[in-house]
């Protein structure tokens, strides 16, 4: 292996924790509660986010324009309604005057009432087939609203997620878009629905009394501007509010993944703070917006009860005159009350599609974050060969954050099947240069190649393809202890999970289990230790047969007969492996082929382990202290 240290990193350059999921330097112990770029208060595009909606339904146009003619046709039957009636009315009005009742027409007046009885049938059928292919359009909408947003978190980088608290990210991800998706299917088969209602109600009022419809349209511009004064101050206090979601959600994931360390430190009483400071915040952005949004209705009520006295007086003196029937009138009420009631309608509809574009413009939001560095295309791509597993790190430089260097002008190269153990204090770099391998980030200078490919050239699946992980920090997906072990390698048989289980030392405590390999754990799962845990995860790196292997603190968990267990497994996984073994434990590293003694970002010691115990330097300091009360 040869080595080649530049200069001296920053003395002040560190890194955070050595986990595979770093956080950025600013995040403070609680991480941060509001996305980077994305403050609360911030002004939105409101017309860039309808276009952008407008864009999503696209696929879904012809059924659109069948929703529109469905909806047409269900108010234009309803519209004839009152007219049929109010017929109906003359016709038993008429014979009661000239003759009593026994003048009355009651064929026509059956036929009257038949056609009425028709036409809110035909009008509720045409409803409920607008109603039933509008869910189908939104949902369909919202599936690959949901699937783009999946795509998309494969996309970001980890430095976006690292600096993005999980529970506003699963706030955006599941509450936004299933609001999003409500409020479209609320509003738009309302809103169609109300305005062809407004028009069609319109158009028989003119026919009845031209003069008692511009008394009715007179409140059309009155409630527009109230409708719009209203909006537009509402859409501020929904966005606060989704937002002020987001943020609850990241404290209460926050606290609940924190829940063991809360209750050991004694800090209950402080999250009840932090959490009482955020509910009320949320509280008040809430009560803002659904106070806006409620003002709306009674107002609208007002206008029309307003509109209601002011026709029926006129109706009334119309009637006395003799330039009205009793018939009309009667139409014309009920139409005045039909003309009201969309006006209404429209006006909470457009508070509700407030709170969906607010919820649209945090997804959005996420769709436009930055993204990972594109996989070169496939023409570009050599074909894959035989990895041998020479890596090499050529004048590499890194940090995360552009004001704090961390590792600058680093050099080093692992020959195929060595084993490289890379030690130092917290902060050195030790997790960074693994991850770098694995290409969680991006290089800022130099290049890593394995076998002599550019790293960067190549794409990410067939480069961690070839390698395996295990991290100190375990992790384990809901499901049978055998589907964790399989999750390293899908394409394998019993025989294989059970070796490397008992390559692992898995398969000595599974037996005690009730239902052996078919025990269903997850992370949060008391059924195995910690320690079993980390060795479920070895068993899968083990299956997974790749030709790096990345070590970080891999038995950190484990007792220490355990360990030397382990390590033996671990030294027969090696062969013919090049592996990195980042270890606190200098005793797991004895073997290693060489060492690296890391510090603020660059190598300054390697060898073997006698050799640089021999050189009295940096890694005899550190064995010393850690075996100082061994020797004691």
């Amino acid at each position: 292996m040869n080595v080649e240290a530049g200069p001296k990193a920053d003395d002040d350059a560190h890194e955070p924790e050595d986990s595979e999921f770093q956080p950025p330097p600013s995040a403070g112990p609680w991480g941060r509660m509001v996305a980077p770029g994305m403050p609360l208060g911030r002004s939105r595009d409101f017309k860039g986010t309808m276009r952008r909606l407008a864009v999503r339904l696209t696929p879904e146009v012809p059924r659109v324009v069948g929703v529109i003619f469905l909806a047409a046709g269900g108010v234009v039957l309803s519209a004839f309604g009152p007219r049929i009636l109010g017929d109906a009315t003359n016709v038993i009005f008429n014979g009661l005057i000239h003759g009593g009742p026994g003048a009355v027409n009651f064929g026509a007046l059956h036929r009257l009432l038949w056609v009425a009885v028709g036409l809110y049938l035909g009008s509720g059928v045409f409803n409920y087939l607008a109603a039933y292919t509008l869910a189908g359009m939104v949902q369909r909408t919202m599936q690959r609203l949901r699937a783009d947003v999946e795509d998309k978190l494969a996309r970001v980088p980890l430095s976006y997620i690292d600096g993005t608290p999980r529970g506003d990210l699963l706030s955006r991800v599941t509450n936004d878009i299933d609001n999003l998706g409500q409020s479209l299917q609320q509003t738009i088969g309302q809103a169609l629905t109300n305005v062809f209602m407004l028009i069609a109600t319109v158009i028989m009022m003119f026919s009845i009394s031209w003069l008692l419809a511009l008394v009715a349209v007179i409140s059309i511009p009155l409630s527009i501007g109230i409708i719009r004064f209203i909006t537009v101050r509402s859409r501020v206090r929904f966005s606060a509010q989704w937002r002020h979601t987001g943020r609850v959600n990241a404290l209460v994931e926050e606290s609940l993944t924190g829940h063991n360390v809360v209750k050991t430190f004694g800090r209950q009483r402080e999250v009840e703070r932090r959490f009482s400071t955020t509910n009320d915040d949320m509280y008040r952005a809430s009560f803002g917006a659904q106070f806006m949004s409620g003002s709306i209705q009674p107002m609208m009520v007002m206008i029309g009860n307003l509109n209601y006295v002011a026709i029926a007086v006129l109706g009334g003196v119309r009637v006395a005159r003799g330039a009205l029937s009793i018939g009309g009138v009667q139409a014309f009420s009920q139409y005045s009350r039909q003309f009201a009631q969309p006006i209404q309608m429209l006006a909470s509809m457009a508070n509700l599609f407030q709170s969906g574009l607010a919820s649209a413009e945090r997804v959005f939001e996420f769709l436009d974050a930055p993204e990972q560095t594109p996989d070169p295309r496939p023409a570009e791509v050599a074909a894959p060969a035989p990895v041998r597993g020479r890596v090499e790190f050529e004048h590499i430089s890194f940090s995360y954050d552009p004001e704090r260097p961390l590792v600058t002008d680093l050099s080093l190269v692992a020959e195929p099947g060595q084993t490289v153990a890379i030690v130092g204090p917290t902060g050195a770099g030790k997790t960074t240069l693994v991850n770098l391998i694995m290409r969680f980030y991006e290089l800022d200078g130099g290049r890593i190649t394995l076998d002599g490919r550019d790293i960067s050239k190549m794409p990410r699946a067939e480069l961690r393809s070839n390698i395996g992980m295990v991290l100190q920090d375990t992790w384990m997906f809901e499901g049978t202890i055998r589907d964790n072990i399989a999750y390293g390698n899908s394409d394998t048989t019993e025989e294989q999970i059970v070796g490397a289980a008992r390559a692992a030392y898995v398969d000595r405590f599974v037996h005690s289990l009730t239902h052996g390999y078919d025990t269903v754990v997850d992370d949060e799962g008391g059924v195995i230790s910690a320690g079993e845990k980390q060795l479920v995860t070895i068993a899968r790196a083990f299956l997974a047969n790749p030709s790096i292997l990345i070590l970080d603190e891999a038995t950190s968990s484990v007792d220490t007969r355990t360990e030397v267990l382990i390590q033996d497994a671990m030294a027969k996984l090696r062969s013919q492996r090049t592996s990195f073994v980042i270890a606190h434990r200098l005793s797991t590293i004895r073997n290693a082929d060489t060492i690296l003694v890391m510090e603020a970002g660059r190598i300054i010691e390697q060898g073997h382990h006698n050799d640089l115990l021999a050189r009295e330097g940096a890694y005899a300091r550190l064995y010393r202290a850690q075996f100082a009360g061994v020797a004691t």
